[in-house]
């Protein structure tokens, strides 16, 4: 059977989707694309399809929502239903037919992105060619800067250097604008993710929202501040989705919160946490390896596959990220010790997972201990968080330079 007969109309913009076929059924002189591989997270994704011959693609942007089109001669696409399923950055595959000569790939994204490379290379040991995409998480600005340079060149580029071809954006007056001091507010867990629970049941995705919300209101008070949050009801987000809305808003500061339990019971008080490969103590360790295991509750383990991309101005800029966020933390401490409890030594320091954006300083903000009654107590006070939310407040506007009409002494 010809392989056009194959062909069924989707609901998707017009775009035609080939019905599974086996490789021997298309026309000798079709491209066809064999296998489609991804790896990654939400930060940083890579794609690979096997062509049995070398494709000649073409690339474009699109937005509402976030998509990246490869186009193609015409291609029988004959990858495993399952290897297209969301993943990474990727939240949806389709491809077909665009016209009698031509088939499209397209990609939706989870949000704005940045195509770092994607180059043809001929297989080492095996026939064919495989196309290398690398993807990764990108900001709001960034990626409307790119679509205009796409536009004011052409509607359809080259594969090669995509990276180069992309990175020359030229700004437009608005995007000039000086950009406010933008702060990211994570509320720990959500949906499934319970995380912590105190002995009278009051669990910590709540705790956290609630005063996330407060939080949001007293910066709200801070002019030329913009506040953004991860979640705003109880959804649940991977840790590196955490992150990747960091980074789409370009975030000057992440504040992830925490009300956590331990099995000391007499441990009470707020504490502040910074990103380290050594732990400061075993209580932190053990507590950041539960806050790394947030994922695992929704049944998704970890992806060791994620693209790495080791150069030195990377280590510069996670240095200096470090750097900044270390002092933002002692802002902190020293904003809630005035009259907010603290334990002993409250800034510490561990692997936390959603503290690891190389170019976002971030703190998690443990506000106190769901196994500690006086701690619980006062977290469902309104008036307390109130008053808590205020002081670190404070430090924000102390650290971004701007200052809060109602800031505390």
């Amino acid at each position: 059977m010809n392989v056009i007969c194959r062909i069924v109309l989707a609901a998707f913009a017009g775009l035609l989707v080939l019905l599974p076929a086996t490789i021997n059924s298309y026309a000798s002189d079709d491209l066809a694309a064999l296998t489609y591989q991804v790896a990654g997270d939400e930060l940083r994704t890579r794609v690979v399809i096997n062509f049995d011959r070398e494709p000649d693609v073409s690339t474009m942007l699109l937005e509402h929502p976030h998509r990246l089109v490869v186009d193609m001669p015409k291609t029988v696409f004959a990858f495993d239903k399952k290897s297209v399923e969301p993943r990474g950055l990727v939240d949806d595959v389709r491809y077909g037919m665009l016209d009698a000569e031509r088939s499209r790939l397209i990609f939706s994204l989870k949000g704005p992105f940045a195509v770092e490379r994607i180059d043809v290379i001929k297989n080492d040991n095996s026939p064919g060619y495989r196309m290398v995409a690398d993807l990764v998480a990108s900001s709001d600005r960034k990626f409307a800067e790119d679509l205009r340079t796409q536009n004011a060149t052409t509607a359809s580029t080259e594969s090669t250097p995509t990276g180069d071809r992309i990175a020359s954006a030229a700004p437009d007056e608005k995007s000039k604008a000086p950009k406010p001091f933008t702060v990211v507010i994570d509320p720990g867990h959500g949906g499934i993710d319970s995380g912590a629970e105190s002995a009278s049941g009051i669990m910590e995705k709540n705790v956290t929202l609630m005063f996330a919300q407060q939080l949001r209101d007293e910066l709200a008070k801070i002019p030329g501040l913009r506040i953004e949050m991860t979640r705003t009801d109880d959804t649940f987000l991977r840790l590196t989705e955490r992150v990747r809305v960091a980074r789409q808003y370009e975030a000057d500061l992440f504040i992830s919160l925490h009300a956590d339990t331990i099995n000391r019971g007499n441990i009470r008080g707020a504490t502040v946490y910074t990103v380290s490969d050594k732990a400061s103590d075993a209580e932190s360790r053990a507590m950041a390896d539960r806050e790394n295991r947030a994922d695992a509750v929704a049944g998704i383990t970890f992806d060791n596959e994620t693209p790495e991309i080791a150069d030195i101005l990377m280590d510069l800029t996670r240095r200096e990220t470090h750097n900044f966020s270390l002092s933002f933390a002692k802002n902190v401490v020293n904003s809630l010790k005035k009259d907010v409890n603290m334990i002993n030594n409250p800034h510490r320091f561990a692997g936390f997972q959603v503290l690891r954006a190389p170019d976002v300083p971030s703190v998690l903000v443990e506000i106190g201990y769901l196994s500690n009654a006086e701690d619980e107590k006062l977290m469902l006070d309104p008036a307390w968080r109130t008053h808590v939310a205020t002081r670190l407040a404070n430090a924000v506007g102390e650290f971004s330079g701007l200052k809060t009409a109602g800031a505390l002494n």
